[in-house]
C-alpha cells in the first residue's frame, strides 16, 4: 500500500472511549464504509499539539464524546500510517455533535467491539491492547 504519496506515514490518533462502569465501548459508523464500524480516528494536526488531545478531538467530533483520556494504549505502524490508541473514560454524550448525520454510535460490550472491529484489523489489534482485554 506504501505512504500514499506521502513522504512519511500519516499520524492517525484513535480514542477508545470506554464506560468502565457498564464495562461498554462506543464505536462508531465509518463515513467512507456505513456498514462498518470504528473507533473515532483522525489525523494528528500541529494546533492538537499532543497525539492525546487529537484523539480526544476525534472523539469529540466523531461520537459526541466528553471525557478524560487516562491511559496510552499502543502505537501501531503500517506502511502508510501511524495508530495512537489511548483510552477515554467517557463523561457525558453529546446530542449534538458535529458528525452526527454521518455516523451512528453504539454501546457495546468488548468481545462486541473487536468483532465489530476484525475488518480493520489495526483497530481491532489496538483495542485488544487495551485494559478492556485484561
Amino acid at each position: 500500500m506504501g505512504t500514499k504519496g506521502r513522504l512519511v506515514p500519516r499520524v492517525v490518533c484513535c480514542a477508545i472511549p470506554i464506560s468502565r462502569a457498564a464495562g461498554k465501548v462506543l464505536v462508531v459508523t465509518s463515513r467512507k464504509r456505513p456498514n462498518h464500524w470504528v473507533l473515532p480516528k483522525g489525523g494528528w494536526e500541529p494546533s492538537d499539539v499532543q497525539l492525546e488531545a487529537a484523539a480526544s478531538r476525534e472523539a469529540l467530533e466523531e461520537a459526541g464524546v466528553r471525557g478524560t483520556i487516562t491511559r496510552y494504549v499502543t502505537t501501531i505502524p503500517s506502511p502508510s500510517t501511524t495508530y495512537h490508541f489511548y483510552e477515554l473514560d467517557v463523561s457525558t454524550l453529546d446530542q449534538d455533535w458535529l458528525e452526527r448525520h454521518e455516523r451512528r454510535r453504539e454501546w457495546v460490550d468488548y468481545n462486541e467491539a473487536v468483532k465489530r472491529l476484525e475488518w480493520k484489523s489495526e483497530l481491532a489489534q489496538g483495542l485488544r491492547s487495551s485494559s478492556l482485554a485484561r
